[in-house]
C-alpha cells in the first residue's frame, strides 16, 4: 500500500473514531485496515491513535500527521478533477440539512429546481431543528441560522433573519400595545419552544441588552403553531423574522416593540469541502446561495 492510500486509510479512521467504521467507509476490511494503520505507525515511528475497547482518538502528533493528510489528500483529488474538468455537470449524491421551517420555506422550493436543472444528482435533505455534525452524519451541505462557531468548514454568508413580537391588529386593539418590553407581562404569551426552549425573550433597548422571563399561556412545539394561533387574535408570539413576512405584508400580523430588537441573526451555507469542492457540492451550493440572497424576508 502506497504512502496515498495509507493517508486515506488513516484519515478514514481518524475521524471516524472507529477502525469498523472507518474500514466500511473506504470498502476495506477491518483487518487490513489495522495493518495499514500499523505499518503507517511503523514506517513514520511515532503513535498516530490511542485505542481503547471503547474509542479511538488521534494524538496531538496524530493530529498534525492528519491536517498535513487532509490537505494532500485534497490537493490530489482536486487535481484528479481537473483532469477530468472542473466544470463537468455534477452528478451523484448529495446530502443537505436545514432547520425544518426554513427547509420548508425557502430550501425545499430551490431543491427541486435543482434537480430538475441537474438530472443525474439526487439528494437526501434533513429538515431538522437540531445541530447536525455534517461529519459525524455523513452531510454535504447545511443553511445555518445564528453565528458560526470556529470551524474548519467553508460558510457562505446568504442573508439575515431577527427575533420579532408580533400580534395580530385585532388583539392588540382589545389589549393594547406594549411599548416596552416588560408590558409584554400583562399580556397574553404564546411561546413555540422549537424556537428557544426557555422562555426568557432577549431584547436590545436604547443599546443595553434585557432579558425578560415571560409567563406563556400556551406553550406549542412550533412557530408555524405559534403564528396561527396569533393571527386569529389570541396573543402575542416571538418567532423569527422569516416566518412572519407573508402574515405581516399581508396585514394579518404587526411586528411590536421593534426599536428593541436584537441584532440580526446571519444565515450561512455551511459545507465540507473547500474552493476544490466537487462539482455537485460547487454547483448546489451556488444554486442555493443565488436563490436565498433573492428573498426578501431573508434581508
Amino acid at each position: 500500500m502506497d504512502r496515498l492510500q495509507l493517508m486515506m486509510v488513516f484519515i478514514a479512521v481518524a475521524e471516524e473514531e472507529s477502525f469498523a467504521r472507518g474500514a466500511t467507509r473506504i470498502n476495506m476490511s477491518a483487518p487490513a485496515v489495522t495493518r495499514a494503520i500499523a505499518a503507517l505507525e511503523t514506517r513514520l515511528g511515532v503513535k498516530l491513535l490511542t485505542r481503547t475497547t471503547r474509542y479511538v482518538r488521534v494524538t496531538d502528533t496524530g493530529q498534525q500527521y492528519l491536517d498535513h493528510a487532509r490537505r494532500i489528500v485534497a490537493e490530489v483529488d482536486a487535481a484528479d478533477e481537473a483532469i477530468v474538468a472542473l466544470d463537468a455537470a455534477p452528478q451523484g449524491h448529495l446530502a443537505m440539512t436545514a432547520s425544518v421551517l426554513f427547509g420548508k420555506r425557502f430550501v425545499a422550493p430551490a431543491i427541486v429546481d435543482y434537480l430538475t436543472r441537474y438530472p443525474d444528482t439526487d439528494i437526501s435533505a434533513m429538515f431538522v431543528d437540531r445541530m447536525v455534525n455534517l461529519i459525524e452524519e455523513n452531510v454535504d451541505v447545511a443553511v445555518r441560522i445564528g453565528a458560526l462557531p470556529d470551524s474548519s468548514m467553508n460558510a457562505v454568508g446568504v442573508g439575515h433573519v431577527h427575533n420579532v413580537v408580533c400580534a395580530s391588529p385585532a388583539y392588540l386593539a382589545e389589549h393594547g400595545t406594549p411599548r416596552e418590553p416588560r408590558d409584554l407581562l400583562n399580556h397574553i404569551i404564546v411561546h413555540a419552544s422549537a424556537i428557544s426552549a426557555q422562555p426568557d425573550w432577549k431584547f436590545v433597548c436604547d443599546g443595553q441588552p434585557l432579558a425578560l422571563r415571560v409567563y406563556p399561556r400556551l406553550v406549542v412545539s412550533g412557530g408555524d403553531t405559534a403564528i396561527d394561533m396569533v393571527a386569529s387574535g389570541f396573543g402575542v408570539t416571538r418567532v423569527q423574522s422569516y416566518l412572519v413576512a407573508q402574515q405581516i405584508e399581508a396585514g394579518e400580523l404587526t411586528i411590536i416593540l421593534a426599536d428593541c430588537a436584537c441584532p440580526p441573526q446571519p444565515v450561512h451555507i455551511l459545507y465540507r469541502e473547500g474552493r476544490q469542492a466537487s462539482a455537485k457540492i460547487r454547483t448546489f451550493v451556488d444554486f442555493m446561495s443565488a436563490h436565498l440572497r433573492t428573498q426578501a424576508a431573508l434581508r
